[in-house]
């Protein structure tokens, strides 16, 4: 795997995948960016909350639970010193379907933490990260 980070202005950036996407990154204004877009730390998050939410759903798929959404909120804490590493991370997971079973969320939530979920286990060894979740019945009248 394999990126690039191009400096654009100010302190934006352009970072490049080797899957050919892009994503545009700023820094706070008292750092000096302009409040463009994410800044670096919170793409680590988003990457925590992709790589979760992808192990999550292919598991409860598997599990031939019906799901028809997922949604994954990653809060964190960060120390107050250099490097300002995340110190504490809370996932929580929010899984919608019909007749979801709590065992089979509760399964794939663990397995992904645990096994699967690269960005977990790296960010596991300097952060204490918890994890819950919650299932909602969908709707059928909104077609969830």
């Amino acid at each position: 795997m394999k990126v690039r980070v191009k400096w654009l202005d100010h302190m934006s950036f352009v970072g490049e995948t080797g899957s050919g996407h892009a994503v545009i990154m700023d820094g706070a204004p008292d750092s000096g960016g302009r409040d463009l877009a994410p800044r670096p730390m919170e793409m680590l998050l988003l990457g925590l909350g992709g790589c979760t939410a992808f192990d999550v759903v292919m598991i409860l798929q598997k599990s031939r639970q019906s799901v028809t959404d997922c949604q994954v909120e990653v809060e964190a804490e960060r120390a107050e010193t250099e490097p300002r590493v995340f110190t504490r991370i809370h996932v929580h997971y929010i899984v919608v379907g019909r007749d979801v079973q709590e065992r089979h969320v509760e399964r794939a939530v663990k397995l992904s933490a645990e096994k699967y979920c690269s960005a977990s286990v790296m960010l596991g060894a300097t952060a204490e990260i918890t994890h819950d979740f919650e299932v909602r019945e969908a709707c059928p009248a909104r077609g969830e």
